[in-house]
């Protein structure tokens, strides 16, 4: 029955262009096959109604998050003054558990023993001494000797003198490889520095959400 009272109102209405259309009670009627279109639906709730709480409620809320922050503030307080902990600097509860089998007895070294290291040091440090006094006559046999081949090159040439006096650049950019501590390792990949940071977070917040 719609279709048939729909097909007798398009009858009814002249045509008009095909971008013209006519309202009629929210019924788009056009002269193309698309007769009508409806209007989108709008769909809404009522506001909910806001619930009363008791103002003795609130005033105790209130009270527990204040003395919940405070109770933090002491705590921060009275652990103000503790240093950081290092980690690589505390000894692990597992050494504090062997201490007994870890302590020794300090060595009991006799009247004779001490004499003798006593000696040894003396003749070491008679020995040192003695190649410090040789190594500082023989640096300086060689700059009096130095000295004496400089003054007898000046009577012969002034020249050659100041040229002898004269910085050798060559010498400045001088390199050597030697030996190291460790011998090379074949075909070692080096590292490109990448880390890991474990560094752990001391700092605690203040207000904790529930």
């Amino acid at each position: 029955m719609l279709s048939v009272a729909l097909a007798r109102l398009s009858l009814s209405v002249p045509k008009l262009a095909p971008s013209l259309t006519t309202q009629c009670r929210s019924i788009f009627i056009q002269s193309n096959p698309k007769l009508f279109k409806s209007t989108p639906c709008l769909m809404a709730e009522p506001l909910k109604k806001k619930k009363r709480i008791d103002p003795a409620v609130l005033r105790a809320r209130e009270e527990r998050k204040k003395k919940k922050i405070e109770k933090q503030i002491r705590r921060l307080e009275k652990n103000s003054r503790q240093l950081k902990p290092i980690d690589e600097l505390e000894i692990p509860p597992a050494v504090f558990d062997t201490l007994k089998q870890r302590a020794r007895e300090p060595t009991v070294i006799s009247h004779e023993e001490m004499e003798e290291r006593a000696l040894l040091l003396k003749e070491w440090s008679l020995y040192k001494m003695k190649e410090r006094m040789n190594d500082v006559q023989l640096l300086d046999k060689m700059i009096i000797s130095q000295q004496k081949a400089m003054d007898e090159l000046r009577l012969e040439s002034e020249e050659l003198y100041q040229e002898a006096l004269a910085m050798d650049l060559n010498v400045m950019p001088f390199t050597i490889k030697g030996p190291v501590h460790t011998p090379p390792i074949v075909n070692y990949d080096s590292p490109d520095g990448d880390y890991t940071n474990i560094t752990k977070d001391w700092f605690q917040p203040l207000f904790v959400k529930q």
